[in-house]
């Protein structure tokens, strides 16, 4: 069946667009992959019950954890409550810690299920941050509460620690307090301020060889606490210098959703495992991927996961913090919730125009799964618009 419908173009033209995509199709069983895949996933409203999306929106749990289903069903192992769950940006430490314990939950139910949890210290408002200590009494809060429910932490970049940190050393004196108490090993978060400009600086200084040195000393430090290392910086050069120096054993994980293709791929000496919020929209693309490169067949995997590139470029083009907002559109259009609404109505972040063109590089990357829906819902979300 041909389906076309109008869409605007970047001269505010309304114009016919014809789907030319192919939906992939989902495997009987989970594939294995020889990278470690981790899916970082969104969190889903609840419209009905929303009555103070900005101050504390209401969650439906029920499509929230059929989503993790969903990713655990293509291979995926899920990094839970991080920045692609809006974290800091609509959601809380009291829902993320709920989401927490629900998804720890549910994963006990399904087999091989995995996943790690994000752990910062967003219940601490920067501006009440005072000393060290207070950032340390935080990490420990969300670190400790995760390890008692049985999961794993990610270590997230700290806002208030960004604010009140005065060199190198303050990073090494926090991180090293906090892993020194883990009781399993920690990936960190490496995430540039592209993601989150209150995190400009991070690491001690704004320049990427310093910040290096730091974050190589820390892990130096505790390398027996350190899994890996996630960096979200969009360059690949800097996580190719990254991997290159992280010591034997730790892992990088890639959080480049500009150039993830080739970062996962590798050199033919290095390569990157991966952790991105990317992979909740195209997950059925990634996974098939991911699963020829473990065969060694590195040429599908390029025909499957390239033309996904330009499409993750657009969703997470300036100003980046707003992705989530074309993450949570595509579950929409692909029937993985019922309406496009989200925690604090991030949906506004972007206009009918970025969406439109999010909507013609899904169907050019063969990630609408269900074109019928997806134009049904787009012809909607134009109406919405006056279009």
């Amino acid at each position: 069946m041909t389906h076309t419908l109008k869409l605007p173009d970047q001269d505010s033209a309304i114009c016919d667009y014809k789907l030319i995509g192919t939906p992939i199709a989902f495997p009987a069983s989970p594939p294995v992959f020889n990278r470690i895949a981790y899916a970082a996933a969104h969190i889903v409203s609840d419209p009905l019950r929303d009555s103070t999306p900005w101050g504390s929106p209401a969650i439906d749990w029920d499509a929230t954890l059929a989503f993790r289903h969903h990713l655990w069903s293509l291979g995926f192992k899920i990094a839970e409550a991080m920045d692609t769950a809006q974290r800091g940006m609509g959601v809380d430490w009291p829902v993320a810690r709920e989401l927490i314990r629900r998804s720890l939950a549910e994963s006990r139910t399904v087999p091989g299920a995995d996943l790690a949890c994000g752990a910062g210290t967003d219940q601490l408002a920067p501006e009440n941050a005072k000393t060290l200590q207070d950032v340390i009494d935080a990490y420990e809060t969300q670190i400790d509460f995760i390890e008692a429910e049985g999961g794993r932490a990610v270590m997230m970049a700290s806002r208030a620690l960004a604010r009140i940190a005065r060199s190198a050393e303050d990073y090494r004196a926090v991180y090293g307090n906090i892993l020194a108490q883990t009781r399993e090993k920690v990936v960190l978060h490496w995430l540039g301020d592209m993601f989150d400009p209150q995190l400009a600086g991070y690491w001690g200084s704004s320049s990427f060889d310093k910040a290096l040195e730091t974050v190589l000393a820390i892990i130096n430090d505790n390398r027996d606490k350190v899994e890996g290392i996630k960096i979200s910086l969009l360059d690949n050069a800097s996580e190719i210098e990254l991997r290159k120096r992280l010591p034997e054993g730790v892992l990088c994980f890639t959080g480049d959703d500009f150039n993830y293709a080739e970062l996962i791929e590798g050199d033919g000496e290095c390569y990157s495992h991966a952790l991105l919020g990317i992979f909740d929209a195209v997950a059925p693309s990634a996974s098939k991927a991911l699963a020829h490169l473990a065969k060694g067949e590195t040429q599908a995997f390029r025909s499957i996961i390239e033309p996904t590139v330009p499409l993750s470029r657009k969703i997470f083009e300036a100003p980046t913090q707003y992705y989530k907002a074309g993450v949570v559109f595509l579950a929409w259009l692909n029937g993985h919730q019922p309406h496009f609404i989200m925690p604090a109505g991030m949906q506004s972040a972007r206009g009918i125009v970025h969406y439109a063109d999010i909507f013609r590089l899904a169907d050019q990357a063969n990630v609408l799964d269900k074109p019928d829906l997806a134009v049904a819902r787009m012809t909607s979300l134009m109406q919405v618009y006056g279009l």
